[in-house]
């Protein structure tokens, strides 16, 4: 039987190696792509991301990678958003103007708005994931309940559907949706798993197993 194939996709922004050692570390069979036909031939998709919503959807449109995500995800093929990844699988984002995602869940993203100027954006750091339903069963299953994580970043996600959220954020007074699971095929986190020392090396481990990719 051949193992596996699990595409790290690339929409040509952020840097994907830490993604891919992080796959290698826990046996996952990956390659980072931006073909078409590779994504469509993979088992496991993940989609990381470190900039601009529009210019990774613009670049996701213009390799062919739009419909070929969409196509994977009617499959059932399990998808695993990192950061900038997150945001793009939503209805739409308000990042310079308002511009569609991927539809993937509904809801929208949004720039982080503080009345003092003392509160830094983006958010460069470690901060709890705190659970808002159960993690049995979804990749943080085995994750310490409000365990640090790495953070980058200076837009949030607000699902329409609160029940899709996995678990919250709390930066200065804004508490945020960090983590999301929808429909057991799609996950995906705010934060950096990658750059989150063992707890997050553990997170790939968890949706490589559940998903039956290694």
């Amino acid at each position: 039987m051949s193992k596996k194939k699990v595409s790290i996709i690339d929409c040509q922004l952020g840097n994907l190696f830490s993604v891919k050692h992080a796959c290698d570390n826990v046996g996952l069979d990956s390659m980072i792509t931006s073909q078409p036909e590779e994504i469509e031939r993979s088992d496991g998709l993940i989609l990381p991301g470190v900039g601009a919503f529009g210019e990774a959807m613009n670049n996701l449109d213009n390799l062919g990678l739009t419909e070929s995500i969409l196509k994977q995800h009617e499959k059932g093929i399990p998808l695993f958003g990192i950061c900038l990844g997150l945001q793009l699988l939503f209805t739409k984002s308000e990042e310079f103007g308002e511009r569609n995602g991927l539809g993937l869940i509904e809801g929208t993203v949004k720039k982080f708005e503080f009345t003092t100027k003392k509160v830094k954006v983006p958010q460069i750091g470690w901060n709890k994931a705190i659970p808002v339903k159960s993690w049995e069963g979804t990749p943080m299953a085995t994750i310490r309940k409000e365990e640090y994580m790495y953070f980058v970043h200076s837009f949030y996600v607000e699902p329409a559907n609160t029940e899709d959220t996995l678990c919250e954020t709390v930066y200065e007074n804004k508490t945020y949706c960090s983590a999301v699971y929808k429909n057991s095929s799609i996950f995906a986190t705010q934060f950096h798993p990658e750059k989150s020392g063992e707890s997050g090396i553990e997170i790939y481990r968890s949706w490589a197993i559940q998903n039956d990719l290694i």
